[in-house]
């Protein structure tokens, strides 16, 4: 365990990390009081973090689990491909399991291991395979990047923007997805004000979305998540951003528990309601019905801070993430542009 202190690269945190041979993440789990990188020296230990949720957000998580199984190949003793591969595929295997809703964990996996069995030596695999992962890394941060920017149109002077849970460099490997449109707004000059969610039960946006914009000087207000509908209401809201776990190709968009609800209060009072992900985390194959919820585990919802508020023995339903529809989504912002509805037809043209 490195504690590092509170420090950031390239002018945002830098949540998922190569450094000498290891992973290094940001232990989300302790924040805000603390801000303490975490050395992982096998693919084993990542999986945990990812499923612990000491990195979460789904190109975090993408870009972790990438640079987990590099671990499984750069740390393993085989003799012949053949083992390598069985090392690897049983690392793809564990990591692949840890969270079942995102989309870009599934993908980061296959590209790297597409990398892999393009090689035709050990030394050649181990090497590619880091590659790839510090590729996809770097990539992250230029397609928030532009994200950012091409979000960042929609922002008008002087809005109040709601965000639900954290979709900013917490949840990537730097920048973010929401909270980047917000950020390249405000480097573009535009005086705005964010408002977040507190994200129960585990708190990401309390604890994260806050933590991150504070620490990077962009004015942000806490509510509690049952105050949405009234800041809504009293049109206190000008736009709402939210980031996405996982994006059908009909513009469904399956995030944080609670985004559709706020998306149906958003589109109640005519309130924008913009989503951003990048390419990564659109689903081109899946239908709605086809997506596994992940269930949490209810500690989760009976304590806070370690002290239970509720009775035991309490039935408990904890998902972790919903599903809002695309008649609720204004846009959906990509490194490629932004989509505009019908999503299915504006989709194939930034594809084509």
């Amino acid at each position: 365990m490195v504690y590092i202190g509170d420090s950031k690269e390239d002018g945002f945190l830098r949540t998922v990390a190569w450094k000498h041979g290891s992973v290094v993440l940001i232990d989300q789990t302790k924040l805000p009081n603390k801000l303490e990188y975490i050395k992982f020296d096998n693919y084993e230990q990542v999986a945990n973090a990812i499923k612990n949720m000491v990195v979460r957000g789904a190109p975090a998580i993408g870009v972790s689990a990438a640079f987990g199984l590099a671990l499984a190949a750069t740390r393993s003793n085989s003799r012949t491909l053949e083992e390598l591969f069985a090392e690897m595929y049983k690392a793809y295997e564990i990591l692949r399991s840890t969270r079942p809703t995102a989309v870009n964990l599934v993908w980061a996996l296959e590209r790297v291991m597409k990398r892999a069995r393009e090689q035709n030596n050990i030394v050649a695999v181990k090497k590619a395979t880091l590659e790839e992962a510090l590729k996809m890394s770097e990539e992250d941060i230029q397609n928030n990047r532009q994200m950012g920017i091409n979000g960042a149109c929609l922002i008008e002077e002087g809005d109040v923007i709601l965000t639900h849970c954290n979709a900013g460099s917490l949840a990537t490997v730097g920048y973010g997805t929401a909270l980047g449109v917000i950020r390249a707004a405000n480097e573009a000059g535009k005086h705005i004000r964010v408002i977040a969610t507190e994200t129960r039960p585990v708190m990401q946006g309390s604890r994260l979305t806050t933590f991150e914009l504070q620490h990077d000087g962009i004015d942000v207000s806490l509510i509690p998540d049952t105050a949405a509908g009234y800041m809504m209401s009293s049109r206190k809201i000008k736009r709402v951003i939210v980031g996405a776990d996982r994006v059908l190709r009909t513009g469904h968009v399956f995030n944080k528990i609670g985004t559709y609800q706020v998306a149906a209060i958003a589109n109640l009072h005519k309130i924008p309601f913009h989503v951003a992900a990048p390419l990564s985390t659109f689903d081109l194959d899946s239908n709605p019905s086809d997506i596994v919820i992940e269930e949490r585990p209810v500690e989760e919802v009976v304590k806070i801070a370690g002290n239970r508020i509720a009775p035991q023995g309490i039935r408990v339903f904890n998902p972790a993430f919903d599903l809002t529809p695309p008649e609720f989504i204004s846009s959906i912002i990509t490194e490629r542009g932004v989509l505009q509805p019908p999503f299915e037809e504006s989709l194939k043209k930034i594809l084509s």
